[in-house]
């Protein structure tokens, strides 16, 4: 099964419910209002919902099929230059270059079993694959065999790993990698951080000290704060993103376990409400299971039924 094939499988649920419940021939605005149940549905959200209608009427569209996945689409891109080529009808594919982080260092961030680490670990081979070098930083300390798991992928994908004992001060690992990631001259170094932490800690709070740890040590970094987060969750992944946000300013957001039950509407209301692009979208567990987020494409299994 293709990648696509995947992501169309995780989605089935929803496309099958948006698919049933609006009859594309029937009357435009019986249509528009089966439509809004669904989509309300899905998790996109009331206030998305009301946009995607408004498109949708003033689209002229006389395929409302054609009118929905265009204003989703659009929905889904937070540029506005690009949304306005999608407009006039360029679609641009994501995946056909690589996705370049700004910067060297990018802090990962997200609660704990939304996949994390592994995240870390697939986006590493795919930078390597790339001809980047790349290093780890094992910033989850407070977790049992955090470090290790980091460590036993770095080992697997040939990928070195900074790391402390269980229990260390993640500020300071954060502070000693992004040291090391410049004296070596890598590319692009990754820190994972805890998604959770002992009662007497605060974890928002932790993460800002991580990240300004990495400031002191590399001026101007981390380029990059992506969220991973969980597509299962829901419109409880849009509060969690809310919050990271104003923690440490996300610039990107990888959405994985696509391949479950995920209803998978929750993408547009984080994109449109934090103006925050979607990255990658994980869809499985091995490494080309991670790949580039390309709206159209999304859309596309959204409503394949």
């Amino acid at each position: 099964m293709s990648w696509f094939d995947r992501l169309k499988q995780g989605l089935k649920k929803t496309s099958q419910t948006l698919t049933k419940a609006v009859p594309w021939g029937g009357d435009p605005e019986e249509v528009l209002e089966e439509l809004e149940f669904a989509l309300i549905a899905a998790d996109v959200g009331l206030e998305a919902t009301q946009e995607i209608l408004k498109e949708v009427r003033e689209s002229g569209k006389r395929d409302l099929r054609e009118a929905v996945k265009q204003a989703l689409v659009l929905q889904l891109e937070p540029d506005a230059r690009r949304a306005k080529l999608r407009k006039l009808g360029f679609k641009p594919d994501a995946r056909k270059s690589t996705v370049e982080p700004k910067g060297h260092v990018v802090l990962m961030v997200g609660v704990n079993g939304v996949g994390k680490t592994t995240t870390i670990a697939k986006l590493g081979r795919y930078y390597k694959e790339r001809g980047k070098r790349v290093l780890f930083a094992a910033g989850d300390t407070f977790r049992a065999a955090g470090g290790a798991q980091l460590e036993l992928w770095g080992e697997r994908t040939g990928i070195p790993v900074i790391s402390a004992p269980e229990g260390s001060d993640p500020a300071a690992l954060a502070f000693d990698a992004a040291k090391a990631r410049a004296a070596r001259g890598m590319d692009l170094l990754f820190v994972d951080t805890a998604g959770r932490l002992h009662t007497k800690h605060n974890l928002m709070e932790e993460l800002k000290k991580v990240k300004r740890s990495i400031a002191k040590a590399d001026p101007g970094e981390p380029g990059e704060v992506w969220l991973v987060l969980d597509a299962t969750t829901g419109q409880n992944g849009l509060e969690q993103a809310k919050k990271f946000d104003e923690a440490v300013g996300l610039t990107g957001v990888i959405v994985t376990k696509l391949d479950g039950t995920a209803k998978g509407g929750v993408l547009v209301p984080i994109v449109r409400e934090l103006g925050v692009p979607i990255k990658f979208i994980g869809v499985g567990e091995s490494a080309e299971d991670l790949q580039p987020f390309d709206a159209g494409e999304y859309v596309e299994a959204l409503l394949s039924a």
